[in-house]
């Protein structure tokens, strides 16, 4: 599918204007701590002209045959640019933390890192995490690493999502 770049996109979001758009498809995850498990996925990274990217995923856990058993995850939050090929993500999620990520943009792969890890009381324990995003012939792959439940940090969730 053809992109093309919103007239109205503000300047600071250029190096990530590949971002934007709806993209589904799915993905692997496994920790030490659980089960092996597929899931299938929604992103979306939107923008209303001011200079951050509205993103928002949701996912639903599929069995061996790729069917939804369950919803997954979501997460919501904003991608702020501060300059010079660096990057802010503020992230919420229901299961009770909030993060803060910086990192960089080169090209099309964004790398990100929490700085910030803030939970509830019920939430679980969960440290750390560090993010990939990269453009690869038109699909956007990713993988996210996690320090949790006293693990250090390592693979957790990686996926290939297509724009829809």
């Amino acid at each position: 599918m053809a992109f093309e770049i919103p007239s109205d996109l503000h300047p600071d979001l250029m190096p990530v204007a590949w971002l934007l758009g709806t993209w589904h498809g799915n993905g692997r995850g496994e920790y030490p701590t659980i089960e092996a498990f597929g899931f299938e996925q929604d992103v979306a990274f939107a923008h209303d002209g001011r200079p951050f990217l509205h993103y928002f995923s949701r996912t639903w856990i599929t069995d061996d045959a790729g069917e939804r058993v369950r919803p997954g995850a979501l997460e919501t939050g904003f991608l702020r640019p501060s300059g010079e090929g660096k990057l802010e993500l503020v992230l919420a999620h229901p299961t009770g933390y909030a993060e803060i990520w910086y990192g960089e943009v080169e090209g099309a792969r964004v790398t990100l890192a929490t700085d910030v890890v803030a939970r509830t009381v019920t939430a679980k324990e969960y440290t750390a995490g560090q993010r990939m995003y990269g453009l690869v012939e038109g699909a956007l792959m990713y993988a996210y690493d996690m320090a949790a439940e006293g693990q250090p940090m390592q693979s957790h969730l990686w996926g290939k999502l297509e724009r829809a």
